[in-house]
């Protein structure tokens, strides 16, 4: 029998320096669905070792922003920062087994070399002078470890978007594993964790397609898998320019307080730069049964409004009333707005029939039910000087001709408006 295939796990690693931005949650989309339409594995890593920027309210923010779009990760997030000493670890198994080195070269001397090699027209990869050094002339003061990095031939990734990528080895620099004060670089701490993590696929934005070269190496000085890459095109603005806040809202949480549905944006970004045949609008268990990386286009995906506007309407209206109600009220809540009352919720409910083939958004969708959240009746027993409880009974026997029957609100709502004064006429009459 042919083994069985390796499970696939997929991670999101974003940096908590700031919101999650758009182009972040499509990437955190893009690794969900590959792993969750093949049974596998999406996990999450916080690259937090930016300690300067990095803040727990920017991770709670991404926390929040992943879990309103509906992404579901598996386990408990990594923090890479927690993860410093194993990063150190590996970085002096290298020293042990030959493919890194200690660099004496202090900051100083490495900027005169480039200021020089600059001034002469020479290439500014630094070369130290430390790699192939006798151990025994190792001064005794601190020191970087750097990656023994092939110098001839070349680095090849293969990758699942853009294809064959060859970098000239003679054209990467030993690169910096630990800094002279002990702390892991990010390049480096990013390989560790992706081992340590068992991830499969590397699906990120292609601005990371450089590193993968580097990170490369580091895999095959370790002796490790090389996981599969993916690097997709980044995100435009509607002008082909790359996206910032200029183009409007470019932070997930805005899109959301805008008041789109999670099922909306998921469908939208999935088609981002993905496509499957001729298909727009889809659901969760589609797109999961679809994606795939070879769908992914290499030219940069456009930010498109009209066409968000589009699908998200479509996803209003295909979606289940009672989670519609969920989600309005949600809404509602993010944007510092009063919630709905039980009473609500019900007449929201049962008004949603004529309501949500028509919205793009819940602003509209809580606009065109206006009619169903206000009390009208209460503000009119109030003008009079009289109360709902007094004017109940004989609106009851106006529109049902009955003592008992269901509540007023529902009543009109079902009858409509014009059949509701026809029986109120007839009954002052």
């Amino acid at each position: 029998m042919p083994a069985a295939a390796a499970e696939v796990v997929t991670r999101f690693a974003p940096s908590p320096t700031g919101y999650l931005h758009i182009g972040g949650a499509r990437t955190a989309l893009f690794n969900w669905l590959y792993a969750r339409g093949r049974g596998g594995r999406f996990l999450l890593r916080i690259e937090d070792t930016d300690r300067a920027r990095s803040t727990p309210e920017a991770t709670e923010a991404i926390l929040r922003g992943l879990a309103w779009l509906g992404l579901d990760w598996d386990g408990a997030p990594v923090s890479q920062f927690a993860r410093a000493e194993r990063h150190a670890e590996v970085a002096r198994q290298m020293l042990g087994n030959g493919t890194a080195y200690k660099c004496f070269s202090t900051p100083e001397e490495i900027e005169a070399f480039r200021e020089s090699a600059r001034a002469e027209g020479r290439s500014t990869l630094f070369l130290s002078p430390w790699r192939d050094a006798d151990p025994a002339s190792h001064p005794d003061r601190p020191h970087a470890i750097r990656l023994k990095a092939p110098r001839d031939g070349e680095t090849v990734v293969e990758d699942a978007v853009q294809g064959t990528v060859r970098w000239q080895n003679d054209q990467l620099d030993d690169m910096v594993l630990l800094r002279s004060d002990g702390t892991p670089t990010y390049m480096h701490a990013v390989v560790v964790d992706d081992h340590d993590m068992g991830v499969t696929h590397i699906i990120r934005g292609d601005d990371h397609l450089t590193n993968a070269a580097r990170q490369t190496q580091v895999y095959r000085a370790m002796g490790w898998a090389v996981p599969v890459f993916a690097h997709i095109p980044l995100i435009h603005g509607p002008d082909g320019k790359k996206l910032s806040k200029r183009h409007g809202a470019v932070g997930l949480e805005e899109y959301q307080t805008m008041g789109y549905p999670a099922a909306g944006m998921r469908n939208y970004l999935a088609r981002l730069g993905w496509s499957h045949g001729d298909d727009e609008v889809f659901s969760d268990a589609e797109a999961q049964a679809w994606f795939d990386l070879p769908g992914i286009g290499r030219a940069p995906a456009r930010l498109d409004f009209k066409k968000l506007d589009h699908i998200s309407g479509q996803q209003i209206a295909r979606a289940d009333d009672s989670a519609l109600v969920a989600e309005a009220d949600a809404f509602l809540a993010a944007t510092g707005q009063p919630t709905l009352s039980a009473a609500q919720k019900e007449r929201l409910l049962r008004a949603m029939y004529c309501l949500k083939d028509r919205a793009k958004s819940f602003p509209e969708l809580l606009e065109k039910a206006h009619f169903a959240l206000t009390e009208l009746v209460a503000r009119m027993a109030e003008a009079h000087g009289t109360t709902l409880g007094k004017l109940a009974a004989p609106l009851r026997a106006a529109l049902a001709g009955r003592t008992v029957s269901p509540s007023v609100f529902d009543m009109m709502l079902v009858i409509g408006r014009e059949e509701t004064l026809a029986r109120l006429a007839d009954a002052a009459g």
